[in-house]
This record gives C-alpha cells, structure tokens and sequence, in this order.
C-alpha cells in the first residue's frame, strides 16, 4: 500500500513538472515568435543602412566584438557564457544611457534592440549549458541582422 502510495505521489510530482516544463517551452517559444517577427520588421533606410550615432555604435561593436571573440575559443561552459552575458549587459546600459538617436533611425534601431535585451537577459537567466549555447547562438545572428540594416 504505502508503495503504491509512493509511486501515485510520484507520479503527480512528474505530472506537474512536465506541464510546467511544456509551459516554459510554450513562453520561450511565443517570445522567440516575437522577437523575431519585430526584427522582420525592421525598414531600410530608402535601401541604405541607418546610421547610427558614433557614440552608441561604440558600445554595439563592443558587444559584437566579444561575441565573436567568444565564439573563436573552444570553452563555452556555462560560467564563461554567463561571464559573456555580464559583459554583454554592461554594454547594453551604457548604450542605453548614451542614447542620442532620434526620429526614424532611433525608432528602426529599437526594433533590433529590445529583442537583442531580452537575448541577453536570457543568456544570463541560462540555468545550463546546453539553454545559455543556444542563447548564444542567437545572439550571434542578431548581428548578422543588425549589419544587414545598421552601420
């Protein structure tokens, strides 16, 4: 009895983590649908690249920069990738408080940004590596969108 007990306890438990786990994956999926249609969205200028002021570009290749130093070594464990996120982020609030841009090429640069913010609280939010690889693979190819509209 007391097994059998055990085993309808444990099987609730496994009942509930997997939902919960099934609505993790629906959330970062609906995020990730998201993200990446306000990305589709992003305009041209006229089809020219938007200029962005050269005190804000300073900090994106910063971020660029370490991202692709860090995809040339071999080691991507999770304190490394956690490390590249805390870098990431600090480039991120100083380019958010140097913000100059205005109009038009202010309003197409926050289409890239906020998706890009919500990578890198995700990378930093990775409670393993195989989730903080796969963020960093993302983040990889927002730079290839952001060179694709952005100078």
């Amino acid at each position: 009895m007391i097994t059998a007990i055990v085993f309808i306890a444990a099987a609730i438990g496994c009942s509930d983590s997997a939902k919960k786990e099934n609505s993790d994956s629906a959330n970062n999926l609906s995020h990730t649908i998201a993200a990446t249609e306000e990305i589709d969205s992003i305009e041209l200028n006229n089809g020219s690249k938007w200029k962005i002021a050269e005190g804000m570009i300073n900090y994106i290749r910063n971020m660029e920069s370490d991202v692709k130093l860090f995809s040339e070594t071999n080691n991507k464990n999770l304190n490394d990738l956690l490390n590249l996120g805390s870098g990431l982020q600090k480039n991120i609030n100083l380019l958010t408080s140097n913000c100059t841009m205005t109009g038009k090429a202010h309003d197409e640069l926050h289409k890239w940004l906020l998706p890009y913010i919500d990578l890198v609280d995700k990378l930093n939010k990775s409670k393993d590596s195989i989730e903080a690889k796969a963020t960093f693979i993302e983040i990889e190819n927002a730079f290839i969108v952001f060179n694709k509209y952005f100078e």
